[in-house]
């Protein structure tokens, strides 16, 4: 004979432990909730035979709790116990508890009361009073989930507020430190190109070392100035006719140089056919150029391959590579700005997590739409090798607002 499950719901630690000795040692199952939302999930998802409720429950009281659990079990009539210190039999019973047990339990008793339940036993309820009780609990449900909703639109206001401030924040700190890397890149390329004296070759490596650092930082700020131009709907989209594959051929090109440097190979499949659109091109082209590096980060070894082609809805722009690969949990948080799979300062791969963020930003702008897989689900003997494939698709004429030839997002 298989042994009997109780579900236990109760906040408090040492009452909890007690309970499971108690039972455990009478030769019971039993499952543990801190909390009346995690108990029903619990209790739904595991089916015990009798459930043991505190009523006095952080979130949800055991009344409620007990209101919601006869719902969800109507057609099987599963026990519900309340053993508390508080509350009111009368009033447990009214609400569908089935018994009640006064704390501190009988240890002696307690598991054999239980027995009792499960055999089915039920303890009578004072019908004469059962519709008035139910109509004070009902009037104390309400009350509190209007001081709830009260309290959830303040801290929504608050959060508004802080997000409002926090994108603010972004963008003006972003313009700070792109104000004095203005000079920074004149002067740096005066040094380079020799035009304030000879350079020696140890020299010329050590300002190459600038120069890639300088790169790094400026496209960090580039990326806030971005996020945050979009979030406040400060972005400019400009409307004007452009080549979709020209843009996509021009952007990895533009990459190559990188790829050669971590002497990763760079495969470029764009038909040589015109792909006449219209949009902004200069904001597609960061959005490849975005999902070109994304790839490029990641891949410490073999190659990355750049495809576009026509699709049912648009055009479409995919970028395929050898690299780590993302878990399947992951792929859609991928999208989320700020959002990095290993976030410690520890971390191999650098970045700010907002470069996939911008590209679905961008997208939707166009009225496309962006997605990763990993592995690729359509492979062909060109991308049989790929461990991730991200991509995009976006219409022919992008959408504009009210008519004009410009658009705010």
């Amino acid at each position: 004979m298989s042994k009997k499950c109780i579900l236990h719901i109760e906040d408090d630690a040492d009452n909890r432990r007690l309970v499971r000795k108690v039972l455990e040692a009478y030769g019971f199952d039993v499952l543990e909730a801190t909390d009346g939302v995690s108990g029903i999930k619990l209790a739904m998802a595991r089916k015990p035979d009798l459930i043991l409720v505190d009523i006095n429950l952080p979130y949800l009281d055991g009344y409620e709790v007990t209101l919601k659990l006869r719902d969800e079990f109507e057609e099987r009539r599963v026990p519900i116990v309340a053993i508390t210190a508080e509350g009111s039999r009368d009033m447990s019973l009214a609400v569908g508890f089935d018994g009640f047990i006064q704390k501190p339990i009988n240890i002696t008793e307690f598991a054999p009361q239980l027995d009792e339940f499960l055999d089915g036993y039920r303890e009578k309820a004072s019908q004469g009073d059962r519709q008035d009780l139910l109509l004070e609990q009902s009037r104390k449900i309400v009350s509190r989930l209007e001081r709830s909703v009260t309290e959830l639109t303040e801290a929504n206001r608050k959060l508004r507020e802080a997000d409002k401030i926090r994108s603010e924040f972004y963008r003006n700190i972003s313009h700070e430190l792109s104000t004095p890397l203005t000079p920074v890149i004149g002067y740096l390329s005066l040094l380079q190109d020799e035009e304030l004296g000879p350079l020696t070759d140890l020299q010329k490596k050590c300002l190459a070392s600038v120069s890639q650092c300088y790169t790094r930082i400026r496209s960090l700020i580039e990326n806030l100035l971005d996020i945050t131009a979009m979030q406040t709907g400060r972005m400019n989209f400009f409307h004007r006719d452009y080549d979709f594959a020209q843009i996509a051929r021009n952007s990895a090109e533009r990459l190559k140089p990188l790829f050669d440097e971590k002497n990763l190979e760079l495969q470029i499949n764009i038909p040589d056919a015109s792909f006449p659109a219209r949009g902004d091109p200069d904001k597609l082209a960061r959005a490849m150029v975005l999902l070109i590096e994304n790839a490029l980060k990641f891949t410490e070894e073999g190659k990355v391959l750049v495809s576009v082609g026509r699709k049912p809805e648009g055009f479409g722009f995919a970028v395929y590579d050898s690299g780590i690969g993302i878990e399947k949990d992951m792929l859609r948080e991928i999208f989320s700005s700020f959002y990095q799979a290993d976030g410690s300062v520890t971390r191999v791969y650098q970045g700010a997590g907002l470069g996939l963020a911008i590209t679905q930003k961008i997208i939707e702008a166009f009225g496309g739409r962006v997605w990763a897989e990993s592995p690729p689900d359509d492979t062909s003997d060109d991308t049989g090798w790929a461990r991730t494939m991200v991509a995009f698709v976006v219409p022919m004429i992008m959408p504009k607002k009210d008519g004009e030839e410009s658009s705010s997002w």
